[in-house]
């Protein structure tokens, strides 16, 4: 079976597991959120995974259109989660530059997310999938996307439900 299909096949059954958790969570509760696209593991962001990860709590200030806001947060760093999905590069020097991260929320609103702008070897931001702080606040069913730096707040995504490595 060609790699594109088997990866298919992966993405299909993460997705039916978090379709499943979510048949057996209380009633109003979302299925967890995913990471999948171009990684050898794709990752169910619950509560466990999430809790066996470092942990990490950063302030953000940021311009909206309702003036300034400013929050702390504590999660998970986008780096320490596509260190353990693994992704899966091409051929070539640098290769791993060339991937994209899709943020998306429950809403469909999504941004995206160069992965030089959180690799270590290049700019280093620490991007935090927040489970504490904020307005309003963030909790292992209902992720944050936190972007220190960012002049504005677009790229703080509200109830994540998906991150795709492109």
């Amino acid at each position: 079976m060609p790699g594109s299909a088997v990866r298919r096949c992966l993405v299909a059954a993460v997705l039916l597991v978090a379709l499943l958790v979510g048949f057996n969570a209380p009633v109003g509760a979302a299925a967890p959120a995913v990471l999948d696209g171009a990684v050898t593991q794709l990752l169910v962001l619950d509560e466990a995974l999430l809790k066996s990860l470092p942990q990490v709590t950063i302030e953000v200030s940021f311009e909206t259109g309702e003036g300034r806001k400013s929050g702390t947060y504590s999660g998970v760093p986008l780096w320490s989660l596509l260190e353990k999905a693994k992704t899966v590069d091409a051929p070539g020097k640098n290769a791993a530059l060339l991937h994209t991260l899709i943020v998306t929320g429950r809403d469909g609103y999504g941004v995206a997310l160069a992965i030089g702008e959180i690799d270590p070897h290049y700019e280093g931001k620490q991007v935090v999938l927040a489970y504490q702080g904020g307005e309003p606040p963030a909790s292992f069913e209902a992720l944050r996307l936190v972007v220190p730096g960012d002049a504005h707040g677009g790229r703080s995504v509200r109830d994540v439900a998906r991150i795709e490595v492109r």
